[in-house]
């Protein structure tokens, strides 16, 4: 077993595919094959099950994931600590961004990370905040930023900016000031799978008050939710951040009117995994992180 076998395995495992993995590490498919077998070898186990769209774990290879995992993550922060001596952070680190805001803070983000940190890579993931707080507590990632991620002994959470919901749509259907959210059934909502924060909070005051919402498509892309409001086919419930994310390319189609009694306020938290001690990598990349969100959304 060496460290090689247990990143293209971890790689593999999770794209579900030897060929996506081959094309992210750059190697031949058979390479990979080759290596993954040996760990097999190495290990008396078989650690994949072939199906129709790739390759799934065993109930081996699921216990071998989460030891991968934490061996890399240990190698990782290794090399982390030895730059740290030099003061030249190298190393990986693994942001989670909403997709409310990724469009509008990764580029940013990235420049920032080139300049400062030269010799350390960054890998941005997107992705709904129930989903990330799960990856963040199973060590996939390093931070995240989440809208009302709930209490967890195994997270330390930062509120950093609070917004609010609005209605969004085209600038011709949508009325000239605030929307009561009393109003909202005579309006066709897109919206996100249950589960989904936003959809999550406008429930609960529609359960609270008694308002049905008038859902009409549930689209989990944010994007296509935008070419739905575009095209008239209904309103959305996103914060102003979302919506100029999408305005800052160039489109002004669509507005936002505040919703209001009552407001639905939601808070960006930056979370990370409790207790763990951080490596000066991942204490310079929060600092530039905590600072583009400040200057770009103003403090909590």
């Amino acid at each position: 077993m060496n460290l090689k076998q247990i990143e293209i395995f971890v790689t593999v495992a999770e794209l579900g595919s030897f060929s996506k993995a081959a094309q992210v590490l750059g190697t031949a498919q058979p390479a990979l094959s080759r290596q993954v077998r040996q760990l097999e070898v190495a290990l008396h186990e078989h650690l994949f099950a072939r199906n129709g769209r790739g390759v799934e774990l065993t109930e081996a290879g699921q216990r071998m994931l989460l030891h991968g995992r934490t061996i890399l993550q240990t190698v990782a922060n290794a090399r982390a600590d030895f730059g740290a001596h030099r003061q030249e952070p190298v190393g990986r680190a693994t942001i989670g961004l909403p997709p409310s805001i990724a469009r509008r803070i990764t580029v940013p983000l990235i420049q920032r990370f080139k300049s400062h940190l030269p010799k350390a890579r960054l890998e941005v993931v997107e992705g709904l905040s129930s989903h990330m707080t799960g990856w963040l507590i199973d060590g996939q990632m390093d931070m995240a930023l989440l809208y009302n991620p709930q209490p967890h002994l195994s997270l330390s959470i930062t509120p950093l900016a609070r917004e609010r919901l609005c209605l969004i749509g085209r600038q011709d259907s949508l009325p000239p000031g605030p929307v009561a959210f009393g109003d909202l059934p005579r309006y066709p909502l897109v919206m996100a799978q249950k589960g989904q924060i936003f959809r999550s909070l406008m429930e609960a005051q529609a359960l609270l008050h008694g308002t049905p919402l008038n859902v009409a498509w549930e689209v989990a892309s944010l994007p296509v939710i935008f070419d739905l409001l575009k095209a008239g086919h209904g309103f959305a419930v996103l914060t102003e951040t979302a919506l100029d994310s999408h305005q800052e390319h160039g489109d002004s189609t669509l507005d936002a009117r505040l919703i209001h009694t009552p407001e639905i306020p939601c808070t960006l938290c930056l979370a990370q995994r409790a207790h763990y001690r951080e490596s000066l990598l991942i204490q310079r990349t929060k600092a530039e992180l905590v600072a583009l969100v400040e200057r770009v959304m103003g403090r909590a």
